[in-house]
């Protein structure tokens, strides 16, 4: 398992990351994903990389 993060100033809130891995991320109650836990070492390259802002970093 891999530790993520998403930098809350760069995300847009346009909802990738969660339909992709909805049991890592979620949205907070302003729009914008959060990490709610750690995330498969196999999958989260690709969710990193389709991140429109690169908003998410391990």
């Amino acid at each position: 398992m891999v530790k993520v993060t998403v930098d809350a100033e760069a995300c847009i809130g346009c909802g990738l990351c969660i339909s992709s891995m909805p049991e890592v991320f979620e949205f907070n109650d302003e729009g914008k994903s959060v990490v709610i836990a750690d995330a498969d070492e196999g999958m989260i390259d690709d969710v990193i990389a389709s991140c429109p802002v690169a908003a998410i970093s391990r």
